[in-house]
């Protein structure tokens, strides 16, 4: 559904919004490795506000030179 993943030198961060079993979505933010951020939504509209708040936060970062190496419904 969304996926990307950044990398600045050694450090990467990768997202991703999926849809969860039964029903929602899950959002999964891994640092290095390690999930570090977990969160299920039952509303399609908190995803939504999730994702920008994502997108937000993937701007800031390319600021900071950090680069896009994959990207799926972005």
């Amino acid at each position: 559904m969304f996926s990307i993943a950044l990398r600045h030198h050694d450090h990467t961060r990768k997202y991703r919004v999926s849809a969860s079993q039964p029903s929602g979505w899950e959002l999964t933010l891994t640092e290095d490795m390690k999930p570090t951020r977990h969160v299920h939504f039952d509303d399609w509209h908190r995803v939504e506000r999730a994702l920008a708040t994502v997108q937000l936060e993937i701007e800031k970062l390319t600021e900071q030179g950090w680069r896009i190496e994959r990207a799926l419904g972005v």
